[in-house]
């Protein structure tokens, strides 16, 4: 079974995602830094996709996988 986000959703801290097996993950935005700078209206502007989540205009892509494995973004702001 693959696992992907149906819902997303952010606090001033956090990225929120609401997963197909029913689990809500809490993933600090300090790990994604495209996204911590981000207005609202840009992090907003998700695409979910069955492998992760994508932010076209912040050239963004977070894989559901490594967030289940708790690796943060490995690239620079």
């Amino acid at each position: 079974m693959t696992i992907s986000a149906h819902k997303v959703s952010f606090d001033d801290d956090t990225l929120w995602l609401a997963l197909t097996d029913g689990r809500i993950l809490g993933v600090p935005l300090v790990w994604f830094p495209r996204l911590l700078n981000a207005t609202p209206e840009q992090r907003a502007a998700v695409e979910t996709t069955p492998f992760g989540l994508h932010w076209p205009e912040r050239d963004e892509d977070i894989s559901i996988p490594a967030l289940l494995a708790g690796k943060p973004a490995t690239h620079a702001a």
